[in-house]
């Protein structure tokens, strides 16, 4: 299997903390240049933003909380809107200028928290830039996104969606936890929170999910240090809860990665049976190890693969109660946190994972023991890593049936109208952009 997209599960951007960033007019001409180094680096789109800006936070370990957050959210605002900053400032603007136009456009700074950052000669283009009209705009430029991903969206939904979602995609995300049900309750960890003065309310979907208003650092808080609660998206914890995993049974995370859905699984069974998370990273397997610990998990084997069709693999043929695919992907629904990812993704990019995902279903519907569930899910927005995948899969393996999500979901409690395939997107449910699919084996199958 190819290495997953970088698809961070309700994690924060670097630096990012509730402390409160420099007041405006109160930012230094070091803490700009630091900002405008960040965002060149960032902007050679040779890495993820967020490897990139953890680099530069290392390298430079005397910023504190709030030079980080300042860094990181100006950062990440040109990111979110760099057609229409480029469209105000110009294509050759340089990353200096670009980070002038999102702070003066938008952030809206007036013109005198620019005094002692600028040269007389930039004061003048910034005062020139807050009164520049862009004029008409392309679908793409108003969307801030690249030609050719507007297009295959346009495709998908209308104009008017398309905007929504966009602007959807363009706002930062909320931070979500998952509490871990062998060793807490949620009603229980709400309580301890908001007594503790951290605002947090139950998710509206995932019955073991926690908003957080802001994004306080609980890295250290005792809960999450004796396993109690774990950051995960609400959406991401929707695929746990449709595969459904029962006591005993035997289970494969088949692209683990750091382990996040494999954790929500584990504790679903409360520790019993057997779950497997295959990986070809031995990294993002190494970072699970510790947190099963954390999670008092002992049911969790973690297994290095060389590929999807690996002797390992092989060997689980037909035995699997159920079997989760949580397919490398583009990450076009994880914009919100990732929003280099729209400008470093191409659709090269995509036929080439689209290979991958149909050879990864193949291989692991082949685990699945008749009767036993098989849950497909991206984190991609695009109908040809998720319903084309589904559809041409269905149609090669006549010994598998759909079931419908929304049933799944409501058979535990979830209410959420999605139709037979889970459909998650920003704008409307406030989580990452999620598809899954479910199917079963069956017994003749």
């Amino acid at each position: 299997m190819k290495q997953k997209t970088t698809r961070p599960t309700a994690r924060k951007t670097p630096g990012a903390t509730d402390a409160p960033r420099p007041a405006e007019g109160a930012v230094s001409r070091t803490l700009f240049i630091q900002a405008t180094q960040a965002l060149s680096a960032v902007l050679a789109f040779d890495y993820p933003a967020d490897a990139v800006l953890s680099r530069h936070f290392r390298d430079n370990r005397e910023l504190g909380h709030r030079d980080r957050g300042f860094i990181a959210e100006g950062v990440y605002g040109v990111l979110r809107r760099l057609r229409w900053l480029r469209r105000l400032a110009g294509d050759e603007a340089t990353p200096r200028m670009l980070l002038l136009t999102w702070f003066a456009r938008g952030e809206g700074w007036p013109m005198r928290n620019f005094e002692g950052l600028v040269s007389a000669t930039e004061r003048d283009w910034v005062a020139s830039i807050k009164a520049v009209e862009p004029g008409e705009l392309t679908l793409a430029e108003r969307a801030d996104l690249p030609d050719w991903l507007a297009e295959r969206l346009r495709r998908q939904m209308s104009e008017d969606e398309l905007l929504a979602l966009a602007h959807g995609l363009n706002r930062s995300a909320p931070l979500d936890l998952r509490v871990n049900l062998i060793k807490a309750d949620r009603d229980a960890v709400l309580a301890r929170l908001n007594e503790e003065g951290v605002r947090v309310e139950a998710g509206r979907f995932s019955p073991q999910a926690i908003r957080l208003a802001g994004k306080p650092a609980l890295q250290k808080h005792p809960l999450f240090l004796d396993g109690s609660f774990e950051v995960q998206d609400e959406g991401s914890q929707l695929l746990g809860l449709l595969v459904q995993p029962r006591r005993s049974e035997l289970v494969v995370d088949f692209c683990a990665g750091a382990g996040g859905k494999t954790l929500q699984l584990g504790a679903m069974m409360r520790s019993t049976g057997r779950l497997y998370a295959f990986d070809v990273a031995e990294k993002r397997l190494a970072k699970l190890k510790p947190r099963m610990a954390r999670a008092g998990l002992s049911n969790v084997h973690p297994v290095l693969i060389a590929h999807e069709a690996d002797a390992k693999v092989k060997r689980l043929a037909g035995k699997a109660d159920r079997v989760l695919v949580d397919a490398p992907c583009s990450g076009l629904g994880t914009l919100r946190r990732n929003p280099d990812l729209k400008w470093r993704q191409s659709p090269a990019g995509v036929e080439e994972m689209v290979a991958k995902q149909s050879a990864i279903l193949a291989a692991a519907a082949r685990l699945v023991r008749p009767g036993g569930r098989l849950v497909y899910a991206t984190c991609s927005l695009l109908a040809e890593e998720n319903d084309g995948i589904v559809d041409a899969f269905l149609a090669a393996h006549t010994e598998f049936r759909a079931l419908s999500a929304q049933d799944v979901l409501a058979a535990q409690g979830v209410t959420l109208e999605t139709g037979e395939r889970l459909r998650l997107l920003p704008h409307v449910h406030d989580t990452d952009g999620f598809f899954a699919a479910v199917m079963e084996r069956e017994q003749g199958g």
